[in-house]
This record gives C-alpha cells, structure tokens and sequence, in this order.
C-alpha cells in the first residue's frame, strides 16, 4: 500500500472482484490480500474536507455541524457546496470534482459528507478511488453515502458509518458525539452493544460491512456490491413500508448476498410502519432472515433516528446472542 503512512491492516477474508475506475480488483485492492486497510486515527488539529455527493441542504444545518467540528479540527469546504440542482447538491460533475479533490488532496485526514438524499450513485463510478487505496483516509457518512462506504470497502480501505455533518449540530446527543470522534480517533478502540432484540440466537464473527439497506440493495441490482465471505451485515431504513423491506431483503437474497454473511446486525428502522395488512417491519426481518440460519439481532444503536452511534466498517465484529462486539 502506497502512502498513508501509518495504516494498518485487519484481515478479512474476501473473493476476487472486477476492475473499477482504474483500481484493479483483485490483482491490486487489498481485498484481495484478505485485508481492509485502517486509515491513520486523526488527532486534533487534522485536516477534515466537507464535502455534499448527494442532495442538498439547509446551511444553518451546516453551519451548526461544522461550528463542533471546528473546535477539534481544520475545516476545509468547497466554495460550490450550496449549489443546488433539484434534488442534487449541484450538477455531477460539481460534486464529482469536490470529492475527487478531497480524495487527491494530500492533507486530507478524513472526508465527511453534509447529508445524505440521493445522487451519491451518479457519480461513485467516475471518481478517482485509486487516490484513496494509495493513501487511505476515511471516508465517513450514512444513508446515501452508503455508496461511498461501499466503494471505500470494495477497493479495500476501512470507512466509518456515523452521521454527516448536518447530524452533529446541538440536537446530536453527547453519545451519538463521542461514538463518531471515538470511530475516528481510536478506531481500534473495542465497544460493545447490548440488550439488543434477538431475531435468530447465535454466535458470529467477521468483518463489518453494511449501512443503508435501501443503497445496499441498489448497488447490487447496479453490480457495485461487494459482500465479503463471512461478513457481519449491519442494516437499517427509514420510511419504507415493511413490504418493500421484505422485496429488498428477499432480492438480496435471491441474488447471493445475504449468503455470504456469517451474522446480520438491524439498526433503526425509523418510520417504517405497517400498512393495512398489519404486517410490522419485526415480522419481516424475522421472517425474511429465517432461511440464513445465522445469528441476527435487531435494535443496535445506528440508523436515521436520534441514536446514530458510528462504527468503523472493516473492523471486526462479534455478534453473540444478544450483543455485538464492535472491533473484538
């Protein structure tokens, strides 16, 4: 691994994956190694680029996320970042150019996105992420920015799923604070979650992968989804009905994915009610995991509502009974 300096590496065990935008998998990605490469903890003082891939957003939101920001760390954010087009934060080749820029600059400590929404996909294909295997940095967000996790993970490079920028303003519990600078800042650091809703009773261990099942589900009808052998697979939603819940997990299913992981760990399902038919969003990720025949539980703390904690994807996890052991 070129540059970087000071990562270091925490065995998965992974297939072979296609070339994408000029970074050969596997003849080059450390997944092909069996391995994630840990991006250096940051220290106060670090650089930290802001940067919006997806939807726009109010800029008081902004302003109040990056006023905590700034107490720890240099901010550095793009003039164009209030653009708006629609329902994107500007046209693609803006937000294209913004995280390829964050992903070159050699100053760069972390990335964090603004928000989620959408428009994350549209561009994921066309930056430059071998910058990011030659000089691993994190990449942090959640919901649409599953799709840059997902890529940080594919080329082999660890990332952390916590809340963007507009999530860390005043309403942000000291928790849900301390979770994300503990994720960046000691991301070997063990944690554990517990009390959590067992679904199907076992015990697992394997690298963490996951984020926003509606995006996990979306890259792999995009051929973009790369889940490796023995992964713990962390999900979670908001506002989708529980049938559609069951289509994307069933999807997932069917196509080989869910095959793949040897635990799957549910985090919020914010607002995901049943409709007529009674049916609840419990029914279905019970029911719908079922066949996997491999601990699940439900309930750990990360999603779309207040509780947001962050993980670090690449690290390993432990799933046991009604636990899970984050870094362990």
């Amino acid at each position: 691994m070129g540059g970087g300096g000071s990562e270091t590496r925490v065995a998965i065990v992974d297939a072979t994956r296609p070339a994408f935008n000029g970074v050969m998998l596997p003849s080059q990605s450390a997944s092909m190694q069996g391995t994630f490469a840990i991006p250096p903890p940051l220290t106060p003082g670090d650089v930290v680029i802001v940067v919006a891939p997806s939807s726009p957003f109010p800029s008081d939101e902004l302003w109040r996320g990056l006023a905590w920001l700034r107490t720890r760390y240099r901010i550095r954010v793009a003039p164009g970042i209030f653009e708006r087009d629609g329902y994107l934060a500007g046209a693609d080749e803006r937000r294209r150019a913004e995280l390829d820029r964050a992903l070159r600059d050699p100053d760069a400590k972390a990335i964090v996105a603004v928000r989620g929404g959408y428009g994350a996909l549209r561009i994921a294909d066309q930056v430059t992420w071998g910058e990011l295997v030659a000089r691993p940095r994190w990449v942090v967000g959640f919901s649409d920015v599953t799709v840059l996790l997902a890529m940080a993970w594919r080329a082999g490079v660890a990332a952390i799923h916590g809340p963007n920028v507009t999530g860390l303003g005043p309403a942000a519990s000291p928790t849900v604070r301390a979770a994300w600078l503990a994720s960046l800042e000691r991301p070997r650091d063990a944690r554990v979650w517990r009390g959590l809703r067992v679904i199907h009773r076992g015990q697992a261990r394997g690298p963490l992968v996951g984020g926003n099942l509606a995006i996990v589900h979306t890259l792999a009808t995009a051929g973009r989804l790369v889940i490796p052998e023995g992964a713990v697979l962390a999900l979670e939603d908001v506002t989708e009905a529980p049938y559609r819940v069951d289509r994307m997990l069933t999807s997932l299913h069917l196509g080989g994915h869910l095959a793949r992981a040897s635990a799957v760990v549910f985090g919020g399902f914010a607002r995901c009610d049943p409709g007529p038919d009674g049916r609840t969003i419990d029914d279905v990720l019970e029911e719908r995991t079922r066949s996997l025949r491999v601990p699940v539980v439900g309930n750990a703390p990360f999603g779309h509502g207040m509780n947001n904690e962050a993980f670090v994807i690449g690290m390993p996890a432990l799933v046991r009974d009604d636990e899970v052991h984050l870094a362990t």
